[in-house]
């Protein structure tokens, strides 16, 4: 056992802030004597006498032998890992690096439709073919969960030759598939399983959270530390476990994706995060799982609002912490519940969609912000509801069942292959050359080497009249998209 107690690498920072110096080395701001003083007066100077480069005594991420190599090593105890890397680029060069790692050119990955982008820039980088699986899709709250074992075991069938099965756990709306049997599932093909845990770095420190990733069987794991715990914007961490995983493509994949002049800053919040965790996990978890139920409660029994319950008993576990309130039934829009809870009401949420607005709650909320938050809900749902509560939001069909990969080309082909940009009305039928993506949650609607149907452009459409964000393709607008040349 480890003392978690220790923060070798925040400690290392300090030490080296102590140390008088004539510093010659980067950054150009010199511990923050050269700092615009615009930013000096937002942020003080304390924090840029940390922001340092790769000193002696501060080792070196891509070949830590030093403190980090011991911050790394507490974290994997902590989190449940048999080695563990921190993550300066976020958890997306960590899914990027899982698929690096796991798969090469023209290899099979089996994975769920609704990945975040990052998984599908990992193919493009790898080359890796994708088997999408859709998941499991609410019609009524326009909500795609996971995918379920089944289905996993029947696309296992069809391509027993793919290399590796990637799932995203926990949903973005809180939602865990039963993520013990696709391990199992998977593991009787001797391939590893990747999990995007980027919203489930919390799971391994209370026994009312849904079981983490890595207890329930994952041999790697990606989690957005900063997303639910105490690190800062950016920092995230990568996990493996068993022997399924090539510890050394995992380096190799880091190296290229990750900067070679990483934030000491982020790296020390990976550290003071990981010690406030193993120490202190538990009771910090009681009171974020104890507001969560009082904002679940509250809010549920405001008339005309619910509030997202474990969908069915094809998921094992629901996220009391992620609190997704549907706002269809004062017939407004997500998007308008958004607007108004934000500009009128000082609260804002962490991400609208067409019915409903998600709320993450965490270990740095309080019992004020929660106050505020239900008092929210409940001027919304006095003052602001629509006099005429059809909901506005169209009952979408299963936007998932209308996603064709094409099969001719991989992501990666499509990416560089020759393309055109065509008027929205002409490239029904084409194969996408861009990533189009609704952001938050991130996840692609189209994406290279897709075919772009009737159904998704609708739905692109109707989002955008709604009062959504369009991100990742060359036309924000969507009046025209890229599309591969016949």
């Amino acid at each position: 056992m480890l003392n978690q107690n220790q923060t070798p690498l925040l400690d290392a920072i300090q030490a080296c802030i102590n140390h008088p110096h004539a510093p010659f080395y980067t950054p150009g701001h010199k511990r923050g004597k050269g700092i615009s003083q615009s930013l000096a007066d937002l942020l003080g100077k304390a924090v840029f006498r940390a922001d340092l480069t790769e000193l002696a005594n501060l080792d070196n991420l891509f070949a830590p032998q030093g403190v980090i190599q011991e911050a790394q090593q507490l974290a994997a105890e902590a989190f449940g890992a048999s080695q563990t890397w921190f993550l300066v680029n976020g958890s997306t060069c960590g899914v990027e690096a899982a698929i690096l790692a796991s798969c090469r050119p023209g290899d099979k990955i089996i994975l769920p439709r609704n990945v975040h982008s990052s998984a599908i820039a990992g193919l493009i980088l790898s080359g890796a073919i994708p088997v999408f699986l859709n998941p499991e899709y609410d019609a009524v709250l326009d909500i795609a969960h996971s995918i379920t074992p089944s289905a996993l075991q029947s696309a296992l069938t069809q391509h027993p030759e793919a290399k590796a099965v990637l799932v995203v756990y926990p949903t973005y709306y809180g939602v865990c598939g039963d993520l013990r049997a696709i391990a199992q599932i998977t593991h009787q093909y001797n391939i590893p399983l990747l999990v995007d845990e980027a919203h489930g770095a919390h799971f391994a420190f209370h026994p009312e959270l849904p079981t983490s990733a890595l207890a329930a069987g994952a041999d790697l794991t990606v989690q957005s530390i900063h997303k639910v715990l105490g690190a800062m914007t950016q920092a995230s961490m990568l996990h493996v476990q068993g022997d399924k995983i090539d510890i050394d493509r995992v380096h190799k994949a880091l190296q290229l994706l990750q900067s070679t002049s990483p934030s000491y800053i982020l790296l020390a919040s990976l550290d003071a995060a990981r010690q406030q965790m193993a120490l202190s996990g538990k009771p910090l978890m009681s009171r974020t799982l104890q507001l969560a139920d009082i904002a679940s409660q509250k809010i549920s029994q405001i008339s005309r609002l619910s509030v997202l319950e474990m969908p069915s008993s094809e998921f094992v576990a629901l996220d009391k912490t992620r609190l997704t309130v549907s706002v269809s039934g004062l017939g407004l829009s997500g998007f308008e519940a958004e607007e108004i809870l934000d500009e009128k009401l000082g609260v804002t949420a962490e991400f609208a969609s067409l019915q409903n607005l998600t709320f993450i709650i965490s270990l740095g909320n309080t019992q004020a912000d929660i106050d505020q938050l239900i008092q929210s809900f409940t001027t919304l749902a006095q003052v602001y509801r629509q006099t005429n509560l059809t909901v506005k939001n169209p009952i979408l069909p299963n936007l998932f069942s209308n996603f064709e990969y094409s099969g001719q080309i991989s992501p990666r082909e499509a990416f560089f292959a020759n393309s055109e940009t065509l008027p929205l009305e002409q490239t029904s039928d084409r194969i996408c050359a861009e990533i189009v993506c609704p952001y938050p949650p991130g996840i692609p609607i189209l994406m290279p080497g897709e075919i772009i149907t009737k159904e998704c452009l609708a739905y692109l459409q109707h989002i955008q009249v709604m009062g959504g964000f369009i991100s990742g393709c060359t036309d924000s607008s969507c009046k025209t998209f890229k599309v591969v040349k016949h």
